[in-house]
């Protein structure tokens, strides 16, 4: 942590200051306003401050600021050639992150997978094709976990584009008539109940977000429940709704147990398979089976691929990730770390993989503690310093680039778009994280004199309004475009 400046020194630079500019025959000072603000007393001084010591200066002032001045928060500025802190404040202690966790969950799959990685959704049959089109056999849609499966987002096609690819093959092929089913096979995220880590945020960039598993052990105490049936006397099903603690806004849940909620898995290639047999039926392609999954096959059936459809690189979809702060994307991409290092598709085993490899970088795990891909649980947390180490290693890596274009760009791309418009535009590149009164940034600057700096700043527990913490940000990133 620096040795800060002595406020009243710097007040008494910038009175003296202002005394100077006013010259030595005014005879009087200049009265000052009720409304001016402290930051409009010492323009004169800043002139005089180095931009570190500006910096420095503004971290005071939060000492002060309603916004920050209870708050629980951490920055630090680290050259990313000298591997030295330029200037920081409390920069040790363990905060939450929020979205800037997927920094370390999408890195992990670069390293683990490659930028170029794409997954596979193949369309197999089994059987044989007869002389009138007739397939004695089954269909197979065989996924490998594919994060973006019909998202329709960062470059991946639509279900609706992937079932038209599948029905070209299939007529290719002279199919016109099915008479077995069609089989899902896939073991990637077969998973459809776990516990949901405690204080998880239900509600981001306005849109429900419920994952998969159980509301139980949820904290705090103060889940209510209501129950919607229907009038029709014929269909008494009855509809849960999960009342957030956090922002008072319903999610639907598939399942009540007296005391806690349960949600399913989302099921991409079930999903994928059912337009699949609509598509058939609608073109006139009899199919007298079902769509039905195989998760264990101990006796395959020899298969032959009609269509393969792939995803978007890694690259594309991490890009989209951080660009967009994607919550689903990083959970699946968190679990297709875990699969392709332990073969389980669990977010258990992703947590186990991330870790695992952050230990093995050599990253400062002190004060660490990942829960989740997309950092939004509040029990995830992180240093500031071990953020800019990390940020600082991966200049040389081999997909630092690929890493560095999904950033958003400060006044330009995804999240930071409508943040930095006047002196940091295009010079900031760094992921955002918004939770409940929590605001984060991490990532680089690009200084004016070719400097390329990592910084953290990560804020918990302040007051007033998003609008105001971003403008508190700004006030303390801005002058480092000058070091």
């Amino acid at each position: 942590m620096n040795k800060f400046k002595n406020y009243f020194s710097i007040a008494a630079l910038g009175l003296s200051s202002l005394l100077l500019s006013q010259g030595t025959s005014a005879g009087t000072l200049p009265q000052i306003s009720d409304q001016q603000t402290l930051v409009k007393d010492i323009t004169a001084e800043k002139a005089l401050l180095s931009p570190k010591d500006q910096i420095e200066f503004n971290i005071n002032k939060m000492f002060t600021d309603p916004v920050l001045r209870n708050a629980n928060w951490g920055f630090v500025v680290y050259d990313t050639k000298t591997g030295k802190i330029v200037t920081s404040y409390n920069e040790n202690a363990p905060l939450v992150p929020a979205s800037t966790t997927k920094l370390l969950t999408t890195e992990t799959a670069f390293s683990l997978l490659g930028t170029k990685y794409r997954w596979n959704t193949q369309l197999e049959y089994s059987g044989s094709v007869d002389g009138e089109g007739v397939l004695t056999g089954n269909l197979y849609i065989v996924g490998s976990g594919d994060p973006s499966l019909g998202g329709n987002r960062g470059g991946a096609a639509s279900y609706g584009q992937i079932v038209t690819q599948y029905m070209d093959a299939i007529r290719d092929k002279g199919i016109k008539k099915i008479t077995g089913d069609i089989i899902i096979q896939t073991a990637i995220f077969k998973e459809n109940k776990v516990t949901l880590p405690e204080n998880i945020v239900w509600l981001e960039q306005a849109n429900y977000y419920l994952p998969v598993g159980t509301t139980k052990d949820i904290n705090p105490r103060n889940e209510k429940m209501i129950v919607s049936q229907s009038n029709n006397p014929f269909n008494q099903v009855k509809k849960y709704f999960y009342v957030s603690p956090y922002t008072n806004k319903m999610v639907y849940a598939d399942l009540y147990e007296g005391a806690w909620v349960t949600t399913k898995v989302a099921d991409p290639p079930a999903f994928l398979a059912n337009k699949l047999r609509e598509s058939l039926v609608k073109n006139k392609i009899a199919i007298t089976g079902k769509v039905t999954p195989k998760i264990v096959d101990r006796d395959p059936e020899p298969r032959e691929v009609l269509s393969n459809y792939k995803s978007p690189s890694l690259a594309e979809i991490v890009a989209y990730t951080n660009q967009r702060s994607d919550n689903g994307y990083a959970e699946a991409i968190l679990k297709s770390n875990g699969f392709m290092k332990l073969g389980d598709q669990t977010t258990e085993s992703g947590r186990i993989v991330v870790t695992d490899h952050l230990k093995a970088t050599n990253f400062d795990i002190v004060g660490l503690n990942y829960m989740d891909g997309s950092g939004l649980s509040k029990a995830h947390t992180v240093t500031p310093i071990s953020q800019v180490k990390f940020l600082t290693a991966m200049t040389k890596s081999p997909y630092y680039k690929e890493y560095l274009d999904s950033l958003p760009i400060a006044g330009q791309t995804g999240t930071l778009k409508h943040m930095f418009l006047v002196n940091s535009s295009g010079q900031i590149f760094a992921k955002t994280g918004t939770l409940n009164h929590v605001k984060c940034l991490a990532g680089y600057i690009k200084t004016r004199s070719n400097r390329t700096l990592a910084f953290s700043l990560l804020i918990n527990n302040y007051a007033g309004s998003t609008a105001q913490v971003k403008d508190r940000m700004e006030q303390l990133l801005d002058p480092t475009l000058d070091l």
